[in-house]
């Protein structure tokens, strides 16, 4: 019988390449469809190894998931960067690899998100996402965040509304 491993830890050095890797397939994975073609594949192409190299490195704080050593998933979090909303922690970024989704490992790598933060001492949690992301709509509605405000982004010259939802 083999184990299986499942672990959240901080991002270090070795794991850019990795993370990159997850971003890239995430991002074409959740985004087709919603964003234009070019605009996507510029802004996943923008995110080079050596682009999380540096991030890593960094005031932002990355999370990553693991199975049995194998990055499926990576969280990016810090302080709110919306003036406007008084949450003062912000998961800026939270995705897995296609083939990891749906069986609870966002819901933990969300969970261990949400504790870093308060352990820096943030009252308050808000994620930003786009409507059209229904997957993501979902999760969070699921992990008891709230809708409670609005955006919008511009993707190629098409706006795109973004729903921000917070937790106290």
């Amino acid at each position: 019988m083999t184990t299986l491993t499942i672990d959240v830890r901080r991002a270090e050095s070795d794991d850019a390449l990795a993370i990159s890797e997850t971003h890239r397939v995430a991002w074409r994975h959740a985004y087709s469809g919603l964003i234009p073609y070019r605009t996507l594949m510029a802004m996943v192409e923008r995110r080079s190894y050596t682009w999380w190299q540096k991030a890593i490195r960094g005031s932002t704080s990355i999370l990553v998931l693991e199975v049995d050593k194998v990055i499926a998933g990576y969280a990016t979090l810090g302080l709110n960067r919306a003036r406007s909303l008084p949450q003062e922690g912000e998961i800026y970024e939270l995705y897995l690899k296609p083939e990891y989704q749906g069986i609870g490992l966002g819901s933990q790598l969300f969970g261990e998100a949400r504790r870093l933060l308060r352990s820096l001492g943030c009252k308050g949690m808000v994620v930003w996402t786009l409507e059209e992301n229904e997957r993501a709509v979902n999760f969070y509605t699921a992990l008891g965040g709230i809708d409670l405000a609005e955006g919008s982004e511009i993707f190629d010259e098409r706006p795109l509304k973004k729903l921000a939802f917070v937790w106290p």
